[in-house]
């Protein structure tokens, strides 16, 4: 056991812990604004299809059932403008993060096999390298990667932490370079319903692809759209001759979705109205944080997506998170994300309207 915890950074959010305090010994108590997790109900009609679904004796299948595999072809073509998608195009997830953790290994990536990902980015790209005992490296521009046993490439947009969302053109360009030379591409698009300043494309439009999924795929959350961080629901969609033996190493592995979940999930993808709600929500707080923080003195970089603004006061990130913890508020170090977020802080607006408010308040 040791010999595989030893491959692994050291947890960040530990880090936290003593600015945690500080910011709890506020007399008006902590607001968090450090990890993000969705605080507002999980819409009714979600939680009764769950409901609904309890009684489920027996054990779920790792690709799901025929109506959730509907939902999430449906979904993929309505939303993301994909074209031709079939049950062989997706795969139920165990979450994002599980997927994100172990698919080098499910790839069977192993030493000399190399995986790279944004310079900023969220940390777990980097475990799941080091869990397959590959190499691992970050990128500005992944076209200027050398491709030579480049087996994996991540993109995240948006992104998290900065927010950053990646254009159509841009996209086309990282897809036509990785076939070309073999290198596939997996892009972890989230956040992509919660665009604030831009409309974030996916990988599976065929504007970006050309119509085929060859080589592509995408990875889907239903976390922040619906609330659902603690029923932990994800997919992936694109290529069949990807999913196909991730899906067979996945049964072996038991990586299944509750039925329950399942449940969960068709009802949720079949609904927009709920996830338009909860955008109304986020663009609240997000306008209300971002005035508040910039007439404190930040500056606002990117942030045009996402659940998060990505803020500096041009000093170590270490300096600001102490800072706004004597406040009572507690955000995420940008270095968590890389060596190049070291002046940065991520701001998460996932906060209720009350603790947002009091967030405001303090920094006037």
């Amino acid at each position: 056991m040791s010999a595989v915890s030893d491959r692994l950074p050291t947890f960040p959010w530990d880090k936290l812990e003593p600015y945690k305090k500080t910011a709890t010994a506020h007399p008006d108590g902590i607001v968090d604004l450090s990890v993000g997790t969705p605080v507002d109900p999980v819409p009714d009609l979600i939680q009764k299809a769950l409901v609904d679904a309890a009684d489920s004796p027996g054990y779920p299948t790792v690709w799901g059932t025929p109506a959730l595999r509907d939902a999430i072809t449906g979904w993929v073509e309505r939303r993301l403008g994909a074209r031709g998608v079939t049950h062989k195009h997706v795969l139920p997830i165990v979450g994002s993060k599980e997927l994100v953790a172990w698919l080098p290994t499910q790839l069977g990536l192993g030493p000399g096999d190399r995986v790279a990902y944004p310079r900023l980015a969220y940390p777990t790209y980097e475990v799941g390298a080091r869990l397959a005992r590959a190499e691992y490296e970050v990128y500005d521009d992944p076209t200027e990667l050398d491709p030579e046993g480049l087996k994996l490439l991540w993109l995240n947009t948006p992104s998290n932490p900065t927010g950053k969302v990646l254009g159509k053109d841009e996209l086309t360009r990282i897809v036509a370079w990785a076939r070309e030379h073999d290198v596939l591409l997996f892009s972890d698009e989230c956040y992509l319903e919660l665009g604030w300043e831009a409309d974030p494309v996916s990988v599976l439009h065929p504007a970006v692809n050309g119509g085929s999924f060859e080589g592509v795929v995408s990875v889907h959350s239903l976390s922040k759209r619906s609330n659902l961080a603690g029923y932990r629901a994800a997919f992936l969609a694109g290529d069949p001759a990807v999913l196909g033996p991730l899906l067979e190493i996945r049964k072996h592995g038991g990586m299944m979705t509750s039925a329950p979940t399942q449940a969960a999930v068709v009802a949720a993808l079949g609904d927009d109205e709920h996830v338009r709600v909860q955008r109304d929500r986020y663009a609240a707080r997000r306008k209300a944080l971002r005035e508040a923080l910039e007439a404190h003195g930040f500056r606002i970089e990117h942030s045009e997506a996402s659940l998060y603004l990505w803020a500096t006061r041009g000093e170590s990130c270490w300096d600001t998170v102490a800072h706004l913890a004597a406040l009572g508020i507690l955000v995420a170090p940008g270095d968590f994300y890389g060596e190049a977020g070291e002046k940065f802080v991520r701001v998460a607006f996932t906060a209720t309207d009350e603790r947002v408010r009091a967030a405001v308040e303090r920094l006037a």
